[in-house]
């Protein structure tokens, strides 16, 4: 085990503890934290979390990071790394892209949008609302029904319409078009999630479980789209483009 990885186990163990103390259900004999110290331990989680992540991708570099452990199965290696296989995430990304496209074109021409963002504000106030008993908040997660209040009360929803509108738009047609299709999709399941927490189900877990596939086949599921000349053209920060136009490996 390399010293890396040994700070990566204690950390990560003591984020699953606090996460499994912060999930425990109400009726238990040790009951969850709540108020400040609920507060305390959800964001001791995330840092630790993300700590975790970036003790991870320096781990990358260690001699026995590029050792497969774990072998996969050959349909997933060729569904996630075979450019032929760009033909089964072509319908999936078009129907992804058409229908952030239409979201996006919806919002644009239709009002409160971005005509000072009423219609996004009255969707924060029914998310951050809480119904009496026994009825449940659309919002489960305090922190994020915080989040959004704090957008609200300041009347953020003026310049974040545009950032949804836009955002919509620019995913749709990047999906569409093929172009940089892993970077579209992520901040497509981002969107998703978004919406999620606000306690919007709809078209959201098709969508994102959608994006999650684009994500995972990034390196194929543009490749009949603009994707086939970026990705060779650009390079990836691991790999960077080469002079003769050498492509991104996929078999």
């Amino acid at each position: 085990m390399t010293r890396l990885r040994g700070y990566v186990t204690p950390i990560a163990v003591a984020a699953a503890l606090i996460l499994v103390w912060l999930q425990l259900p109400e009726d238990w004999p040790v009951s969850r934290p709540e108020g400040t110290l609920n507060t305390v331990l959800t964001v001791t989680f995330w840092v630790l979390s993300v700590l975790v992540v970036v003790l991870l991708f320096m781990d990358r570099r260690e001699p026995e990071a590029s050792e497969v452990e774990v072998e996969g199965p050959a349909f997933a290696r060729y569904l996630f790394a075979n450019r032929r296989a760009g033909l089964f995430w072509l319908p999936i990304r078009l129907f992804l892209g058409f229908s952030w496209l239409v979201s996006g074109w919806g919002k644009l021409t239709g009002e409160g949008w971005l005509d000072g963002g009423s219609s996004l504000a009255a969707y924060w106030e029914r998310a951050v609302s809480i119904p009496e008993a026994p009825g449940r908040p659309p919002i489960t997660y305090d922190w994020y029904r915080e989040f959004i209040t704090i957008l609200l009360d300041g009347g953020h929803e003026s310049w974040f319409s545009y950032v949804i509108v836009f955002g919509e738009l620019a995913i749709g047609l990047a999906l569409i078009l093929g172009a940089l299709t892993g970077i579209a999709a992520f901040f497509g399941a981002l969107m998703n999630m978004s919406f999620l927490l606000a306690g919007t189900a709809s078209t959201n877990p098709v969508l994102f479980t959608a994006s999650i596939g684009l994500m995972l086949a990034w390196r194929v599921a543009g490749w009949y789209g603009l994707d086939r000349w970026l990705l060779p053209m650009l390079g990836t920060p691991w790999r960077p483009a080469t002079r003769d136009g050498e492509r991104i490996r996929t078999t």
